[in-house]
């Protein structure tokens, strides 16, 4: 590909797009790239999940979320995104795995980065004055690192319930996305047990969900295992357990290990970003989301490292913005583009 792009943008979730709508807006030419489809990680959400945010906190690139609900479903979202890339014509390359983006100077300059990719067709080498990072984190869940973990009746992530009707189901963890799939899963007949290596139901969890599930465990309908670890998960479809009581098997037909995601600090490290190794946080002005590579910028959830609650669609829209015009001003202080 001979074209030199403006900005490459790596992630077409809601902030991957609101970074490729601005810099339509703005006249830049721009590609978003993504390794699965489009707004993945909403995808992979509960089917009938309900987001707690309000639409008008949902929205991006000046573009109503005209809905007549107050809290959008995960289908409403799905089709709100894909009307913004349809409104502004954001072009997109689904289903391509960015496996390298490299800086060919030391200082911003006409054509700064190439960017290999892998898809069906075949590697192809793009190029471009600037590129964006807003990968999220949600293909990236937190493992236990137990054995057996990658059993095929172990899952990361929970759908809907239906598969498991009179079922012994496993849920390790005691966050929001844990005690909502504990209660699904109990509400449809489901016998379900949660496994936590705290000392309760977490602190942050919503605020009607965390008395549900609590009441829930109070009165036995969902069994739970406090300051109990993960020991193994066994072939035969059984959890080998360390509770405060001593060793425990427990029989299960399937689990879901819910506890959280986190972002690929190695694929940041290798585009030459600085990470903080303790909290990977990477290296970024907040007022431009420029990183320690010049042109280089981090969008979204990427920049709070493991702190994955900190920042969200609300407050991560204003990166498009914040990007696109620091990129702007960047390329008009160069002579060549003048």
């Amino acid at each position: 590909m001979n074209e030199i792009l403006d900005l490459i943008v790596v992630g077409a979730g809601p902030t991957g797009i609101a970074i490729g709508a601005e810099a339509r807006r703005q006249g830049l030419s721009v590609l978003l790239i993504d390794k699965g489809p489009l707004t993945a990680a909403i995808q992979g959400y509960p089917t009938f999940m309900e987001f707690f945010t309000t639409r008008d906190r949902l929205e991006i690139a000046n573009v109503p979320f005209s809905i007549p609900d107050v809290k959008p479903t995960r289908r409403q979202a799905l089709a709100y995104y894909r009307m913004v890339v349809e409104h502004y014509d954001i072009p997109l390359a689904l289903y391509e795995e960015v496996v390298e983006v490299r800086k060919e100077g030391e200082e911003f300059a006409v054509h700064d980065f190439t960017v290999h990719t892998r898809r069906m067709q075949g590697p192809r080498t793009l190029r471009a004055r600037s590129v964006a990072l807003a990968t999220g984190y949600f293909f990236n869940p937190r493992r236990l690192g137990a054995p057996g973990e990658d059993l095929p009746w172990v899952s990361h992530r929970y759908k809907e319930p239906y598969p498991h009707f009179g079922q012994d189901v496993v849920i390790v963890g005691a966050g929001n996305t844990a005690a909502e799939a504990a209660l699904d899963l109990w509400r449809n007949s489901v016998r379900v047990t949660l496994i936590h290596r705290g000392a309760g139901v977490k602190a942050g969890v919503k605020y009607w969900v965390k008395p549900d599930m609590e009441n829930r465990i109070e009165e036995g309908s969902i069994p739970a295992r406090f300051n109990t670890e993960v020991r193994a998960f066994l072939p035969e479809g059984a959890v080998e357990l360390m509770t405060p009581n001593g060793p425990e098997v427990l029989p299960a037909q399937a689990a879901y290990v819910l506890i959280g995601y986190q972002p690929d600090a190695e694929f940041e490290r290798r585009c030459g970003v600085e990470v903080d190794a303790e909290t990977l946080i990477p290296a970024h002005d907040p007022e431009t989301c420029e990183s320690n590579v010049p042109g280089l910028y981090i969008a979204g959830t990427l920049q709070a490292g493991r702190w994955t609650d900190r920042i969200f669609i609300e407050n991560s829209r204003a990166h498009g913005p914040k990007i696109v015009a620091h990129l702007k001003s960047r390329l008009a202080a160069v002579p060549a583009m003048r």
